[in-house]
């Protein structure tokens, strides 16, 4: 793209245009983390050589050759990254390189919405976050009406199971075998079953199909995959039940084989989505069409519900991404009480369940409501179920849609109700009057915006993105952490301090506009909001080793007045440098730009509480998974002779977890008894810090939300306190999540990721351990609890 020149004098001058060295890695898992997702090992990099790419990658979408301004500005970028001050997510310290402008703008879009299955399921191969409202008037399509679908898989194709070891490889991929079953168990009724699975599932030879069969063979392609669900979902939207469409899944790549635009991480094979084709066939056609004993059908949101979770469940099992998705439902709607208990139910798993509620919701809720009223009783049945099912899982929860950003201003009823076309990568065709049919009933909605699974980012139902990104104030410092004496920095470091996070900021906002830049398949979308967001992490070390303040200090607004006013001074910064380097560009102004993020991975690299949460431990032991026995893996015996805990799982036999002694890097900071962990706040306590954060970061416009977990002790808040809580302070946040917690020693796990220990514990342990480094060295292979595998 052409445009404007920049400004001829870029922001970031505090950090300088001579390389600067690069932040090293908190040890352990900051050093985990960074191998699993960050680092290129190919390239020998160190997180110097990811600032480089990333800042290259990142300058190259202004798309013309750079002039004297641009490359300082891609210097200083490179040295704000390179120091930590500016975390940008990890999809661009992953991706992000000198090609970024010849990709497609999904890859590096943390937050995303969809209306429809098959651009859901296109954004989650592609590794955002997806939000769907599965409001009654949002879902057009019944699946009840969806053509009779046929699936076929050449028998020439290297997955196709062409002996005992391929049968049995199939059965257990299909659930046919009982769970554990190995190769040596597997008999000849089990082998008959698998084939008869086979004949009855799909078509073997193609040449005598019914007339009228529409015929597609799926490419071998991100785009390919969502084209064949396009297709499907588009034929069930023009009800055309009754004519057979073929899928035809000969030319996926077989299980295992590189994807290059994964750094060679293994395919998961046709075979994965075969198995979400004939969950869609069985779980959700045939399921709609037929009636429960009082002669009801699944409604079209709820069928909608279970087919994206069933091909959430294939990105998941592709490797890629967790298929982080959120699923919002207006609470009017007449079956918001059964979306309330399918969670509860079990077996939807995939998505974050919220319910979508408003001012009038918690009226109704008041003492003085007319009891008489459906609505009034629709509203109470309503949060008595939800709380009850709260109270154990933390779902649903509660977003209050009028108070998101776009709801408040009517930005987001100012969108044209046109469908978008798609990218130059992915192509809209049959889905296109879909789309176009949601886009004309979104206009008339009662919530027009739901969120992104973590709830930080507001966009609009038909669909959108932000991209988003974290700046690190305490990584700003100009000295060595250690050379501070917290709440009293000489004048000359605190000033060169907060201009240095003053241009963190500054350079983040102009890092994520220039992203808005990209091809992308909500490219109208894109154009007219330019949405964006930017937030801290690290809040806790910054306030403590700026300031001199704690937890409890930050909820006195008086005595904490110098940290909200750089807050709030820095939420305008970031809103005004939005506003002038769009202008610079030719774009529009960002419709959103503050916000605050999980940021659990990027946090983790420096070992940063994350966003806004409080830390989790004062001191803790980190315990990680390796094989034991004769073939174990030889690192278990080395940390054992240097003085590590370690033991043996019952469980799990042939398995062994090593104890690392763990400091958070705020306990490094001196703060000592001024520390709150997050189970020691009071929710009331949580509920003020969060209010604060919404006033001076996010602020009263072009904001969108704070993601956050609020953890409500369940062995002291019984059900009916929890509700009282709720009702108090939910209705006076954009939204939060609650999740009911139980002390670790209750949860009757044989041992937890993370165990916190006295200090006295601690210090013998550390004592006994004969490493002066502690300096573990945990790759990719027993990071099993980070990747979400840990078994217990």
């Amino acid at each position: 793209m052409d445009g404007p020149p920049t400004c001829p004098d870029p922001p970031g001058a505090s950090f300088g245009e001579a390389p600067a060295a690069p932040r090293a890695f908190d040890p352990g898992m900051g050093l985990a983390v960074a191998r699993r997702t960050i680092l290129r090992p190919e390239d020998g990099e160190d997180f110097g050589r990811v600032a480089d790419r990333v800042a290259a990658g990142n300058m190259s979408l202004l798309g013309r050759p750079a002039g004297e301004a641009e490359r300082r500005e891609q210097a200083r970028l490179r040295n704000a990254i390179a120091t930590g001050a500016l975390i940008t997510s990890g999809r661009h310290l992953q991706h992000g390189d000198a090609g970024q402008a010849a990709r497609n703008m999904e890859v590096f879009t943390n937050c995303a919405t969809a209306c429809a299955s098959f651009t859901k399921f296109y954004l989650l191969l592609n590794g955002a976050g997806v939000g769907r409202a599965y409001d009654d008037d949002l879902c057009p399509v019944d699946w009840a009406e969806a053509p009779d679908l046929l699936l076929h898989l050449s028998p020439s194709h290297p997955d196709w199971p062409k002996d005992r070891a391929g049968l049995h490889r199939f059965g257990v991929e299909f659930g046919l075998l009982r769970w554990g079953m190995g190769p040596d168990a597997f008999g000849e009724a089990e082998e008959a079953d698998v084939r008869a699975f086979l004949a009855r599932e799909l078509v073997h030879g193609l040449a005598r199909l019914p007339p009228g069969t529409v015929r597609h063979r799926v490419a071998d392609t991100r785009e390919g995959w969502a084209k064949a669900v396009e297709i499907l979902e588009a034929m069930a939207f023009r009800r055309e039940r009754g004519r057979p469409l073929l899928l035809d899944l000969s030319a996926v790549r077989p299980l295992g084989a590189p994807i290059r635009g994964m750094q060679g991480r293994p395919a998961s094979g046709p075979l994965s989505l075969l198995r979400a084709f004939i969950a869609l066939r069985r779980e959700v056609i045939e399921a709609a069409r037929d009636r429960d004993p009082q002669g009801e059908a699944m409604r079209p949101w709820e069928q909608a519900l279970r087919a994206d979770h069933i091909l959430s469940t294939e990105v998941q099992v592709g490797g890629a991404r967790r298929a982080a998705r959120m699923a919002t439902k207006s609470w009017r709607d007449p079956g918001a009480l059964r979306f309330v208990r399918l969670k509860a139910e079990g077996g939807l798993w995939t998505a974050n369940h919220s319910l979508m509620v408003d001012a009038e919701f918690w009226a109704r809720l008041e003492p003085g409501a007319d009891e008489s009223e459906p609505l009034t009783r629709h509203a109470r049945a309503l949060f008595a179920a939800a709380t009850a099912c709260a109270y154990v899982n933390g779902e649903p929860g509660f977003i209050n849609g009028d108070r998101l950003e776009d709801a408040r201003t009517g930005f987001a009823r100012a969108k044209p109700a046109t469908a978008e076309t798609g990218s130059g990568r992915y192509r809209i065709e049959d889905g296109a009057p879909l789309l176009a049919e949601v886009a004309r009933r979104a206009a008339t909605t009662r919530f027009p915006v739901t969120t992104n699974p973590c709830g930080e980012v507001v966009l609009h139902v038909t669909g959108g993105y932000c991209v988003i990104a974290d700046f690190a104030p305490l990584l700003a410092c100009p000295v060595p952490l250690e050379a501070l004496r917290p709440g009293a920095i000489p004048g000359e470091v605190a000033a060169a301090w907060d201009a240095r996070v003053e241009d963190a900021v500054r350079l983040g906002v102009r890092f994520l506009i220039r992203v808005n830049r990209m091809d992308a398949l909500y490219g109208q979308e894109v154009a007219r909001t330019n949405r964006i967001g930017i937030g801290p992490t690290g809040l806790h070390e910054w306030a403590w080793a700026r300031f001199g303040l704690g937890f409890r200090d930050l909820l006195d607004e008086a005595r904490a007045r110098p940290f909200w006013e750089a807050l709030a001074h820095l939420s305008a910064v970031a809103k005004q440098e939005a506003s002038d380097y769009a202008r610079a560009l030719g774009m529009v102004e960002p419709a959103t730009v503050t916000t605050i993020k999980p940021a659990g991975t990027t946090s983790k690299l420096f070992g940063l509480t994350e966003g806004a949460h409080l830390p989790a431990r004062r001191q803790y032991l980190r315990w990680v998974q390796f094989r034991s026995g004769p073939d174990g893996d030889p690192l278990l015996a080395d940390y054992a002779a240097r003085g590590y805990p370690v033991r043996a799982l019952e469980t799990f036999p042939g398995v062994a977890i090593v104890g690392f002694p763990t400091l958070p890097l705020i306990q490094r900071l001196g703060i000592g008894e001024r520390l709150v962990v997050a189970p020691e706040a009071s929710p009331a306590e949580q509920y003020r810090w969060l209010m604060l954060l919404e006033r001076h970061w996010i602020g009263e416009a072009r904001g969108n939300q704070v993601s956050y977990t609020l953890k409500i002790a369940t062995d002291r808040v019984d059900l009916e306190a929890f509700r009282a809580l709720l009702r108090a302070n939910q209705p006076r946040l954009r939204c939060c999540a609650v999740l009911p917690s139980r002390p670790d020693r209750d949860l009757g796990y044989e041992y937890l990721p993370e165990e916190e220990i006295p200090p006295e514990r601690f210090a013998a342990i550390l004592a006994a351990i004969r490493d002066p480094g502690l300096g573990e060295a945990v790759d990719l292979a027993r990071l099993q609890c980070e990747a979400g595998a840990c078994p217990i």
